[in-house]
């Protein structure tokens, strides 16, 4: 059996100041409770012989991943498509102008000079079916809240990619086996055409 355990980075700065932040370069890293949420997910998965890491490129990802893995010899990978979506002028806003926003709204919808929340969906489907397409027997893959609630709403089947899971916890692992993981890719395609 093959596992994939998709955690959300620990609570970042930007996550305290309310700001959304869709580029790496301009990422704050965590908050002092976030480095305490990865030390958590550390100590959470440590019964887990690990074979690959796959991460986000964010700083806040990236930290998250070596703060819970911090003793452990695992092999690491940065993706740069589980990254968070690409929200172009809305860059530094507060999360009620993102939520204000139409694009947020409407998933067709480019965020201006960004991406709309359908192209991040088919995005972080390409790289769960990368994920599948490996032979590692258990993964983490350690990136945003969006890819994991996505990706856990299409696997239970449900018909909007947001829901019924909307609030995906700071670095708490979400358990999928292969069936699993390949069911969620399935619907986020299907969902996010």
């Amino acid at each position: 059996m093959r596992i994939f355990l998709l955690a959300r980075h620990g609570q970042s700065l930007f996550n305290v100041d309310a700001v959304v932040n869709g580029d790496p370069l301009r990422d704050r890293g965590l908050s002092e409770r976030g480095i305490e949420e990865a030390r958590r997910l550390g100590g959470q998965i440590v019964g887990i012989a690990l074979e690959l890491l796959v991460v986000s490129p964010f700083p806040r990802a990236i930290q998250t991943a070596n703060i819970a893995l911090e003793r452990r010899d695992v092999p690491r990978e940065i993706d740069s498509e589980l990254g968070d979506v690409r929200i172009g002028e809305l860059e530094g806003k507060t999360i009620a102008d993102y939520r204000a926003s139409e694009p947020h709204h409407d998933h067709t919808q480019r965020f201006p000079g960004g991406e709309s929340l359908n192209d991040a969906a088919r995005r972080y489907a390409d790289a769960y079916e990368r994920l599948l397409a490996r032979g590692e027997r258990v993964t983490l893959v350690v990136s945003h809240e969006i890819p994991v609630r996505y990706a856990v709403n299409a696997a239970n089947g449900s018909d909007d990619l947001d829901g019924p899971l909307h609030d995906v916890a700071n670095a708490a692992p979400y358990v999928f086996d292969e069936d699993g993981l390949r069911r969620a890719v399935a619907r986020m395609r299907e969902l996010a055409r």
